[in-house]
């Protein structure tokens, strides 16, 4: 029988792990998760090389702390997600499992060392993200540039997206960001606008589709190519009639890609599961936010922010026919050219 993995929120943030550090997130007491919430040991040759290659580097993934579901599928895509400015939030969200307290590390040097690393595993894709850090004058927003750039500086080819805190809604430090050039700017709305309250703390709904908004005026005077997208939770009491009002809301922004998915509570401390919505229903919803407009969207109960993130770049297309023509391209001595 496969082992099962802990998951994590659709936001991309870790759930701890059960027992020692297998299965999902238990659920409440007399409760059993649905058939449908199970993820498998990931495995595969690329997996195994990026295994291999990050037990050696200084660096910060989100998809092997929290053992991603979908970790050993977008490995092999050679899509990771990394995590900058420290492991401590200044803020307290209502479902999020990610350590909150006053930060104290900062590495002047990261973005660097970030890219340098990324460039050493040869992906394909990149998400960068970052716990919030209020107690920054910028909010870390210079790091995420500076990464933005070392990484384009090393792997030209690169995807790059970053998915964002909201600054507390502030015009430069956005700016600053946009102006780096990323493929694409995630920032998460998360929950209906009811729920905002509880499940986000000092985070709030209007500032968020600002945010989406604002990105994309920035990057094109800036003369940047970039997709927008934003990710949604279910399972914490919404309706569906809410859910297609965020729908509505961001396509209002012009928010280019959506992903949806399960809800699992971190630990007993959290806010408790409501629900659980059938694959049918998330089925059901990608094709209503599809023909709303959305250039892509993915919706099924273990998607996450960064699921089959390097096929949703601008441009994913042609940058597909690259990576075939590079591996049907040999090398004198057998093996696949580097970036394949």
């Amino acid at each position: 029988m496969a082992r099962e993995l802990p998951v994590l929120t659709p936001s991309g943030t870790p759930h701890p792990a059960d027992g020692g550090g297998v299965g999902v997130p238990p659920p409440a007491p007399g409760r059993r998760h649905p058939d449908w919430i199970r993820a498998r040991m990931p495995s595969g040759e690329v997996f195994q090389d990026l295994r291999r290659t990050l037990s050696g580097l200084n660096l910060n993934t989100v998809c092997a702390e929290a053992i991603c579901p979908n970790l050993g599928e977008c490995w092999d895509q050679r899509t990771a997600t990394v995590m900058i400015l420290g492991d401590t939030c200044t803020r307290a969200c209502g479902f999020c499992n990610i350590k909150t307290g006053r930060p104290s590390w900062f590495d002047p040097d990261e973005p660097r060392r970030v890219a340098e690393a990324v460039a050493y595993m040869n992906l394909d894709h990149v998400v960068v993200t970052s716990v919030a850090r209020d107690d920054l004058a910028d909010g870390g927003a210079s790091v995420f540039a500076d990464t933005i750039r070392e990484i384009r500086r090393r792997s030209p080819g690169m995807g790059v997206e970053v998915l964002i805190p909201d600054f507390n809604g502030e015009e430069a430090p956005l700016r600053a960001v946009m102006d780096a050039g990323p493929d694409i700017l995630n920032h998460n709305l998360e929950t209906v606008k009811r729920l905002q309250g509880p499940v986000r703390k000092r985070a709030r709904w209007d500032r968020t589709l600002g945010v989406l908004e604002r990105a994309k005026v920035y990057a094109r005077e800036y003369g940047h190519a970039v997709h927008t997208k934003s990710s949604l939770m279910v399972g914490l009491g919404e309706t569906r009639d809410e859910m297609t009002e965020c729908f509505e809301a961001l396509r209002a922004v012009d928010c280019d890609i959506l992903t949806i998915g399960q809800y699992l509570r971190p630990s007993q401390d959290h806010l408790p599961v409501e629900r659980y919505w059938h694959p049918d229903e998330f089925a059901e919803m990608r094709e209503a936010a599809l023909a709303m407009g959305f250039r892509h969207v993915e919706s099924a109960p273990l998607v996450r922010s960064s699921y089959h993130a390097r096929d949703q770049v601008p441009g994913a297309a042609a940058r597909a026919r690259e990576r075939a023509a590079r591996r049907a391209t040999v090398a004198a001595d057998g093996r696949v050219v580097p970036g394949a």
